[in-house]
């Protein structure tokens, strides 16, 4: 009876440290692939061009936008990984369905670089505009039902902070509507990209006022 107890209590540790290992190599691989998505980014810049300083500065002038697109993707695939990284932190398992989200947030990802060199390109600006909103809609919607996958089937350690979660849909949903929201913009006027950072701010600042309330 102990034997089988013993042999039944070995087999439930064994799968459970190949569950941990299968989390920990999703992790390692998503980081590895946001690392190529950064550093295509960098690839895609244009190198300044002219034989004397004055003619490089204009030069640096003349393809401001395409350095502009790209410090705005390394930021966003740089939010993208942090959260992403302090998700997964306290993630034990990996169930199919997760697995199959982590790859479509990866493939989002993978086309942040042309997305960026779309996007800093002439002409066009509601198409350009457009498509790398779409793909940063994509990307977080796919984040928060991979939360939510991980809220539902309790993936994740016995230690994570109650609050995390939340914390999680309110800063998502967040982003979810500032991208959402600049797509309609995008049609009337090319300040859309305001909308990435005033929507953003406005909620930070609507949740920091509801926390006191809350507490009283």
């Amino acid at each position: 009876m102990r034997s089988a107890t013993s042999e039944r209590d070995t087999e439930d540790t064994a799968r459970s440290e190949t569950r941990g290992l299968a989390a920990e190599r999703l992790t390692f691989f998503s980081d590895a692939v946001v690392a190529i998505a950064i550093t295509l980014l960098a690839l895609e810049l244009p190198l300044p061009e002219g034989a004397t300083s004055a003619e490089l500065l204009r030069s640096l002038g003349h393809h401001r936008s395409e350095y502009i697109s790209f410090l705005i993707s390394f930021a966003v695939i740089g939010g993208h990984w942090r959260a992403h990284h302090r998700l997964f932190h306290y993630v034990t398992t990996v169930r199919a369905g997760l697995m199959r989200l982590t790859f479509g947030w990866l493939l989002m990802m993978v086309l942040m670089p042309f997305a960026t060199k779309v996007l800093a390109d002439d002409g066009g600006f509601e198409f350009r505009f457009v498509l790398y909103a779409l793909v940063q809609v994509v990307a977080l919607t796919l984040f928060v039902v991979m939360t939510r996958q991980i809220q539902r089937h309790d993936l994740c350690r016995a230690d994570t902070p109650p609050e995390l979660f939340g914390e999680f849909y309110r800063g998502l949903g967040t982003m979810i509507a500032a991208f959402a929201a600049s797509i309609p913009v995008a049609f009337f006027t090319q300040w859309a990209y305001a909308c990435w950072i005033v929507i953003p701010l406005v909620g930070n600042l609507l949740i920091r006022l509801r926390r006191p309330a809350a507490r009283a």
